[in-house]
């Protein structure tokens, strides 16, 4: 195995000292397959009075993935979707031309004490979806298959390994596995043009090469190399075939700096006016809160 190219994670502080630990994108890649953008969030323990939650704010070009190991997040977007998402699911979110969401915690968890831990990643749509009207699709855990390979338990989020196929609807070939693992599993990654390694928790080895925790690790096209655990351990696997390059400002994602111009003077003032199906981004039903965009700088 030739010396891996491994990323490791920088902070940031979303807001309330809500931080995540973001991957991609990064100096040394862009995207791994078609995602391109990668947060792991925590697991953390919120006080009763924090404010964790994520107001109103637009996204374009993209679809939005949303996994849980621990506690619970209310979704609400434009498209009038409105759905609780708990540990083993998948929200998949295709912002497309244009789509305005929020990510609160559940009333009923308001004024507790209560845990969260999950990821959450970007894909980019290919260019002839950049446009697609948005849409929202929740998968619930109990359809997502699960098997046992090398005594590791395999969650199949998105795309198809070891003979099972996920559901989730996706617009280009995708990856996304979930493999929890004891001390001894072990068990060949599943092949795709390009794939990355995270190790969420625990001890893990590639081919007998310890893997750092919390940093994700580039695999070489082809290869098929054996995962294995020295004690209780939780990666996830991500790849498929890439997209090509993208421009990125802010939550906007594009294959010109023209689209990305467009939204960021769509979204000057906020959402549209409620109702208005003209809007290119238009309120979240039940939202009156937004998040104002920052100064417009492409890359």
């Amino acid at each position: 195995m030739n010396t891996p190219v491994q990323i490791k994670p920088h902070t940031k502080d979303l807001g309330g000292g809500f931080v995540v630990r973001r991957l991609l994108p990064a100096a040394a890649r862009q995207a791994v397959g078609p995602f391109l953008f990668f947060d792991h969030f925590g697991p953390i323990t919120a006080a009763p009075a924090d404010n964790h939650d994520v107001r109103a704010h637009p996204h374009i070009g993209l679809a939005t993935v949303t996994y849980l190991f621990e506690g619970a997040m209310m979704h609400r977007d434009s498209t009038g979707a409105v759905q609780r998402i708990e540990p083993g699911a998948v929200n998949w979110m295709t912002a497309g031309r244009g789509i305005v969401h929020s990510e609160r915690t559940p009333d009923d968890l308001r004024g507790h004490e209560r845990r969260s831990h999950g990821l959450q990643l970007w894909a980019a749509l290919p260019e002839a979806d950049e446009a697609l009207p948005p849409s929202f699709a929740h998968t619930p855990a109990a359809a997502l298959p699960e098997l046992e390979v090398g005594g590791a338990v395999v969650r199949v989020l998105v795309g198809s390994a070891f003979g099972a196929t996920s559901p989730v609807a996706v617009r280009s070939p995708t990856l996304y596995l979930d493999i929890a693992l004891q001390a001894g599993d072990a068990l060949p990654l599943p092949l795709a043009s390009e794939r990355a390694v995270y190790v969420v928790q625990g001890a893990v080895s590639i081919d007998g090469e310890p893997l750092p925790p919390q940093t994700m690790t580039l695999l070489t096209a082809g290869d098929e190399p054996l995962l294995a655990a020295d004690g209780p351990a939780r990666v996830v696997l991500i790849g498929g075939d890439a997209l090509g390059r993208r421009h990125l400002w802010w939550n906007f994602v594009a294959t010109s700096r023209e689209r990305l111009a467009e939204a960021a003077a769509a979204w000057a003032d906020g959402p549209g006016a409620a109702g208005d199906a003209q809007a290119r981004f238009p309120q979240v039903p039940g939202e009156t809160e937004f998040i104002p965009a920052p100064l417009f700088r492409p890359s």
